[in-house]
């Protein structure tokens, strides 16, 4: 998911994304502690999405206060 995307969903769909991201990252890593995973760059690519996201949000609530 792009930053374009992002920005265009609101304050509540971006936190509902970001916990449903934190939860398959949660699940990827027992996943990856227990056997290999076929892919691990999921988890970098999971952890950068939530970044992304988290990140955005937070502009989205300094915008909505400084108005």
């Amino acid at each position: 998911m792009k930053a374009k995307e992002i920005r265009e969903l609101s304050a509540e769909e971006i936190r509902a994304r970001i916990k449903e991201e934190e939860d398959q990252l949660n699940q990827l890593n027992f996943q990856h502690a227990i056997a290999e995973l076929p892919n691990p760059m999921l988890l970098r690519q999971k952890r950068r999405l939530i970044a992304r996201l988290k990140t955005i949000l937070n502009e989205k609530e300094k915008a909505e206060a400084a108005a």
